[in-house]
């Protein structure tokens, strides 16, 4: 057939004024028969129909857009296995090696044996229906894989609206939070009039408070941008030792304030890896910092140990330590712990999603008694693909 064969019948609602399309079904064989055959199980149920005779036209149907750019691919695609030119097999590795697409369900016709099931399926398709084509099985097989994919597109949806509401929220609280701390700061500093000293302890707590939000709101909005792909990585050779230097000696009034030892020798080789120093930066300030906050006595260690091809730094307190099951937890977004001085439940969700998109990787090990290490390891830089 020259040309793809299209049909559509609407269904009415409840609202005799309205009627809604059914679901976009892509059928591709090389055969017309078989295509009219398909056609004529389908139709009567109102399901939208474009009937191809080639994987090459099926794929222009797939990645086609309307008149707005707006893609429109098919709810569902039913491939045969055995075509010409382009076999079912390829046009599915071509749908799953697209990512600009939605999920969208393959269900593979096939008449020959399990070894080329077992191959459609781990080139990505959902299922397959043996010929001849039963209409029972088929049409089961069809509303079975149409649920699935009203499932995933809600999924998505729901997702989408959740990051796009943190979004949205977060930039909204930001404006007026950083315009608070700057008249908190001008208060403070008696621009607006001469303060008594409980007032200046209260502007010293209004301030204390304001900050804190402003760093919840931050780390809530970088965590919305790495969740919906947004999130710019500027890599580069990082020189290790320094960066932790640098975060040693920022932290260092802090561990001093709560007469604690703050302990890291670094090593002599400079240690570098492929990164983005900011984002490193961020990591080992809210590791470091959280050792800190955690640990009444004792002392924080950090150490840098080499292995081939990879680069392991441990971040030791003699803290509270956490308990045994909320370890398994401490990633996860929103998991706050039961100690006072616990936060959000933002910052090790967001320093996993960091260390995740440096290649690398994040434990922690933890005993109540002895307190927690937190361990990193990136990949040298002459071993990074």
């Amino acid at each position: 057939m020259s040309n793809p064969s299209k049909i559509t019948k609407p269904i009415a609602t409840d609202d005799p004024q309205e009627s809604v399309v059914r679901d976009h079904i892509l059928v591709v064989d090389d055969t017309q028969d078989n295509l009219l055959l398909i056609r004529a199980m389908l139709s009567p149920l109102g399901y939208r129909l474009s009937l191809v005779n080639s994987g090459a036209k099926a794929l222009e149907i797939i990645t086609a857009q309307d008149s707005n750019g707006v893609p429109c691919p098919p709810d569902l695609v039913l491939v045969d296995v055995m075509m010409p030119e382009m076999d079912g097999y390829e046009v599915t590795r071509r749908i799953r090696g697209n990512t600009k697409l939605p999920f969208i369900p393959i269900l593979l016709i096939t008449a020959h044996d399990q070894a080329s099931v077992v191959k459609g399926l781990e080139l990505g398709a959902d299922e397959f229906i043996r010929k001849p084509v039963s209409i029972d099985e088929l049409l089961a097989r069809v509303q079975s894989l149409l649920r699935l994919k009203h499932s995933v597109d809600e999924r998505d949806t729901i997702a989408r609206q959740r990051e796009d509401f943190v979004s949205r929220l977060t930039h909204d609280l930001r404006t007026p939070l950083l315009a608070a701390d700057r008249m908190l700061h001008l208060m403070q500093q008696g621009v607006l009039g001469e303060l008594t000293d409980s007032m200046q302890e209260a502007i010293i707590t209004m301030i204390r408070s304001n900050q804190n939000l402003v760093t919840m709101v931050n780390t809530l909005l970088e965590v919305s941008r790495y969740d919906a792909g947004e999130k710019n990585l500027y890599f580069a050779a990082v020189n290790i030792r320094d960066l932790l230097k640098e975060v040693v000696d920022e932290l260092q009034p802090l561990a001093i304030d709560k007469h604690l030892s703050l302990d890291y020798q670094a090593p002599e080789p400079p240690f570098l890896v492929l990164g983005d120093r900011l984002e490193l930066h961020r990591v080992f300030t809210n590791l470091i910092g959280n050792a800190i906050k955690f640990t009444d006595t004792g002392a924080i260690t950090i150490t840098v140990t080499s292995h081939p091809g990879k680069l392991d730094i441990a971040v030791q307190d003699t803290g509270a330590g956490i308990s045994p099951e909320l370890l398994p937890l401490v990633f996860n977004r929103f998991r706050t712990g039961n100690h006072r001085a616990s936060g959000s439940g933002l910052g090790l969700h967001l320093c996993k999603r960091i260390i995740d998109a440096h290649q690398g990787n994040i434990t922690v090990t933890s005993d109540p008694e002895t307190g927690s290490i937190f361990l990193v390891s990136l990949p040298l830089l002459d071993q990074v693909a």
